[in-house]
């Protein structure tokens, strides 16, 4: 059987699979603890387990053509676009696992959860355990996001800082129409890397993973990345430990970025903080 042939039928499989049998694609993480913090059920989980549970997963799942399971991340931002966006809402509410990047999350948690979450797990620092457990292990990446400058530059990092890790492929965020982004899906596929990593930016990249699932079930892993590449790559930097560790680092990008980002966090930060006080639990 050909390649198209046998990914034909496996996308008809992976299909007819998520209708019927959701648990067996959770398996592996729905021992995590949740608590609903600003309306979505985030993981109580640490870097460490997260990392290490991802670099397992991909790994098991090695040849197996399943949906691969799809992990992403909350905010104030994305808090405040779930609870306007019922569309936005659904495409987080269909992840395996929903990370807390951001520090007021873990606040309430330990102020109203009965689960306290026992870290920040932002993306930025995910990547660098993930990445050093990956080399250790033998598991394989690809990156796919951000500008071409960008991606290419954090790849280079990357390879500088882990030069065991097998990095499949790597490319820039942007297509021309929904074609080429069949095409690059079909791409990655034939690559078959363990852990993907989309660096896209919120909903985009969420709306890529549901929309492309079924193409991508050689990939064990996907992981959202928001700005992840431009940090990578250094581009951006990010705030001091000590300010993230407060919680500021929202208004470190503020001062760094007004333009782009004033306005933003002017319209979510109160009604974010609002609904973490009130629907979590």
């Amino acid at each position: 059987m050909t390649y198209q042939a046998t990914q034909s039928a496996l996308e008809t499989l992976a299909i007819e699979e998520r209708r019927t049998s959701n648990d067996r694609r959770r398996s592996q993480f729905d021992r995590w603890r949740k608590v609903l913090l600003g309306g979505l059920p985030v993981v109580a989980v640490d870097r460490e387990e997260s990392a290490q549970a991802m670099v397992d997963h991909a790994l098991e799942r090695r040849g197996l053509w399943r949906y691969p399971a799809y992990i992403t991340s909350t905010n104030g931002e994305v808090t405040y676009r779930c609870a306007v966006d019922k569309t936005e809402r659904s495409l987080f509410l269909e992840a395996d696992a929903i990370h807390a990047d951001g520090m007021p999350h873990v606040f309430v948690s330990r102020l109203r959860g009965a689960v306290p979450l026992p870290e920040r797990v932002a993306t930025s620092d995910l990547f660098y355990d993930v990445a050093a457990k990956a080399e250790a292990a033998g598991a394989t990446m690809f990156m796919l996001g951000a500008t071409e400058e960008a991606n290419d530059a954090a790849v280079t990092s990357v390879k500088r800082r882990f030069p065991n890790l097998s990095i499949v492929g790597h490319r820039h965020g942007y297509f021309q129409n929904r074609d080429e982004e069949a095409e690059v899906c079909e791409q990655i596929a034939r690559l078959e890397p363990d852990i993907l990593w989309v660096s896209m930016g919120v909903p985009r990249e969420q709306e890529f993973i549901i929309r492309n699932r079924h193409r991508l079930t050689s990939v064990g892993v996907i992981k959202t990345s928001g700005g992840l590449f431009d940090f990578l790559s250094g581009t951006k930097r990010r705030a001091p430990l000590w300010v993230q560790n407060a919680g500021l680092e929202w208004l470190w990008r503020v001062c760094l970025e007004p333009r782009r980002l004033g306005w933003r966090y002017i319209k979510t930060n109160p009604l974010a903080l609002y609904l973490l006080l009130t629907k979590s639990r």
